[in-house]
């Protein structure tokens, strides 16, 4: 077929205006995400600081994990003691060697799990000091002082490690007696461990007794063979092995996988073979930096590169647990230590309900509702097993820590906010049942006879126990009235009231009682108590950071109690001007405004009370200087324990303007946005857009219409866009 020349020519002229037009139109598209660049999707792992709370009392770390990963290798620094909860503080020089599973931010240590340390020489010093040390998602690095350099990464079972030795003579040091400890001198009960005929494989598992009982299963694999081993003697106590393994490498480097279960060592194999069937580290490394991606991705700011490193690594611990402890064909080890197959797959632990009930579940609900029924289901199943719901659980065993039975107000969280992915009928039954029969920290016939534990019955946190179960009873009356379940809710509401009982209007606090309803004296409000180290009718806290416990749930009520408005405006003016000299960071005496101590959480909600009060505005300023006082980029940049995220969750919410100040009724509480826009990429493809327009904002409006003092979730969830403004 011809075509002629005038043909040719009106086709060229075509051609050269369509690719003219496409060039000026993509011209016009690069310019736009220049100039809206903060709410583009974009490489958020950038903005990630691992090594944000490593230093002082935030007790993170900077190895490599995976978003609700089940191993998180890392470097330890030492096996015991409150400061090294995670296994690591930043200016501890020496490194015992790299364990591969730990908390975040935690204030008790476990974990630690199957500690390896790489040298050429020299076996009687099995440590080294580290020389420069590097971390970003999904990967560590460090050079150590005896020329060996480590670098780590993980898929979600699976830790990768990667030893460079100065030649190609090598030695590794596989410590299983290791772990992360807490007041105790002795850590396995028992283990078995067998060394295959291939002289890489070693395969295993260790019975450990710590913060709770568990068991874990290993296959750990090297790259290339060992020339020959060596087991250590075993000091008293010790019931696992600690070998010394020698290598003469091809390439003077050396890969070793270790992948864990908490069910079988086949269960590690699987898991291993499906995550990691090859010893691409660079591949694990980028997968692990784009999934993590997909999750930054879902929040979106304009700001500084300061306040994003801030705030994207709050993201980033956010997301590091729940940890999902199942195996990737579902089994997992419940707590009465038999093998199920978990729901869809997904099996929680990790679970600091204490903590993270307050906000980090309910931002899970917003980030990743895909996860929310999970946990749901997770609790659910822990109550089959255990007979009640779920504490605080680590490697799916329940370790009592803490107060409350927390798991009531996530499961009603859930509900409210439309999740049916549960047995609803079900889970109110276990909500009853956990607040019915006693258990550890629970004594329900105590509680319902006097309506109060009394201090003289229940020697320690009386008062604060009295208070995080009205939370939970109110959570349980809740999620009944929504079912229809009358009578339920009429028993549940009336025991959500008790903190009246316990309430002093000579002093406007809660204070302890005996048995025979005589107020605790002497009485001093400003010391903090702790079952640990002060006992006391506190948890971690005082009086005056307690009082506020009721407010979660019934606002309207301790405003009431108090004496009005007025009275309640004066009492939070009250609680951030009162100095005291007791300052102690191991009872949660960190971030200290007056009363209001930011390092723990019973205060997290208090600034927001404001909203309620005759002076909403002081409440805003109150928010932006303890945003701005107790968060930075650098390691000491978390005040008090990061707890699972729940520190890391109030500075998200805080950046967005708003939080839940009541973490179970699907509402939440309007502040002032730390930004001037942001960007919530929601589920369905759904966008909320928020809108910061002045600093002196006296009316927040969502799609035009005017808001009060609360946001539902549904509202939020539909997308548009909220903004703040004259």
């Amino acid at each position: 077929m011809s075509i002629n020349m005038n043909t040719k020519l009106i086709l060229s002229k075509f051609i050269i205006r369509k690719i003219l037009f496409v060039f000026t139109f993509g011209m016009m598209i690069s310019c736009n995400q220049k100039s809206e660049a903060d709410l583009e999707f974009i490489d958020y792992t950038k903005f990630v600081n691992p090594f944000i709370g490593t230093d002082g009392t935030g007790h993170t770390f900077p190895g490599p994990t995976m978003p609700f990963g089940m191993v998180q290798p890392g470097p330890d620094n030492t096996d015991i003691g409150w400061d090294y909860t995670s296994g690591y503080q930043l200016q501890d020089s020496t490194i015992l060697g790299f364990s591969n599973t730990r908390a975040s931010g935690t204030g008790i240590s476990e974990f630690g799990d199957v500690l390896l340390f790489p040298f050429v020489d020299n076996e009687t010093t099995l440590s080294s000091k580290k020389i420069k040390e590097n971390a970003s998602v999904g990967y560590y690095s460090v050079a150590l002082a005896n020329k060996v350099k480590v670098a780590l990464t993980a898929t979600e079972r699976v830790a990768l490690h990667q030893y460079t030795f100065p030649t190609n003579k090598a030695k590794v040091f596989l410590n299983l007696q290791h772990g992360l400890r807490f007041l105790t001198d002795s850590l396995v009960l028992d283990s078995k461990v067998t060394l295959l005929k291939d002289k890489k494989t070693i395969t295993g598992y260790c019975h450990t007794k710590n913060w709770v009982s568990r068991k874990y299963f290993f296959k750990l694999v090297f790259e290339e063979s060992y020339t020959s081993f060596k087991e250590l003697p075993k000091a008293p106590k010790e019931n696992a092995p600690k070998y010394i393994f020698d290598f003469n490498l091809s390439h003077k480097k050396l890969n070793v996988k270790i992948a864990f279960s908490t069910v079988s060592v086949l269960g590690a194999a699987n898991n291993l073979a499906a995550e990691m069937p090859h010893w691409n580290f660079e591949l694990v490394k980028k997968n692990a930096q784009k999934t993590w991606n997909t999750y930054l991705n879902k929040i979106a700011i304009e700001a500084s590169r300061k306040q994003k490193t801030i705030f994207y690594t709050a993201m980033y611990h956010l997301f590091i647990q729940p940890s999902n402890i199942a195996d990737v064909d579902g089994k997992y080890r419940g707590a009465d230590d038999k093998i199920a197959v978990a729901t869809d797959k997904q099996y929680y632990s990790t679970l600091s309900l204490w903590d993270t009930f307050r906000a980090a579940h309910p931002l899970y609900t917003i980030l990743v509702p895909e996860r929310v029924n999970g946990f749901v289901n997770t609790m659910l199943l822990h109550h089959k097993a255990q007979g009640y719901l779920t504490i605080w659980t680590a490697w799916g065993q329940e370790n009592h820590c803490m107060i409350g039975n927390h798991a009531i107000p996530v499961i009603t969280d859930a509900f409210v906010k439309g999740f049916s992915g549960f047995d609803a009928g079900e889970a109110l039954k276990a909500m009853v049942s956990s607040t019915t029969k006693n258990h550890l920290n629970s004594n329900w016939d105590v509680y319902t006879k006097y309506g109060y534990y009394p201090y003289d019955y229940i020697d320690n946190e009386s008062v604060s126990r009295t208070l995080e179960s009205g939370f939970d009873d109110y959570a349980v009356s809740l999620m009944s009235k929504l079912m229809g379940k009358d009578s339920v809710t009429e028993y549940y509401s009336k025991r959500a009231s008790y903190y009246k009982n316990l309430f002093d209007s000579s002093t406007g606090l809660m204070r302890g009682k005996n048995k025979k309803g005589e107020f605790r004296t002497p009485f001093d409000p400003l010391t903090p108590t702790s079952p640990m180290n002060n006992p006391g009718d506190y948890t971690e806290a005082n009086a005056w950071q307690y009082c506020w416990t009721p407010s979660l749930y019934d606002v309207e009520g301790y405003i009431e109690l108090l004496g009005g408005k007025e009275k309640f405006t004066e009492q939070l003016d009250l609680f951030f001007s009162i100095k005291s000299d007791k300052d102690n960071k191991h009872l949660g005496q960190e971030g200290l405004i007056g009363q209001y101590a930011h390092g723990n959480e019973p205060s997290h909600h208090i600034a927001y009370l404001y909203a309620y009060s005759n002076k909403p505005e002081k409440g805003k300023d109150l928010l932006t200087q303890i945003y701005n006082t107790f968060y930075n980029d650098t390691p000491k940049g978390i005040t008090g324990n990061d707890d699972c995220g729940q520190m890391s969750a109030w500075y998200i919410f805080t950046t967005l303007g708003f939080y839940p100040v009541n973490p179970a009724n699907g509402k939440f509480v309007l502040g002032k946005p730390q930004v001037k826009k942001a960007q919530l990429n929601l589920k369905n493809a759904t966008v909320l857009k928020i809108e910061n327009h002045s600093d002196t904002f006296d009316k927040t409006v969502l799609n035009d219409a005017l808001l009060s003092k609360e946001i539902s979730y549904k509202s939020l969830m539909q997308g548009g866009t909220l903004q703040f403004k004259k």
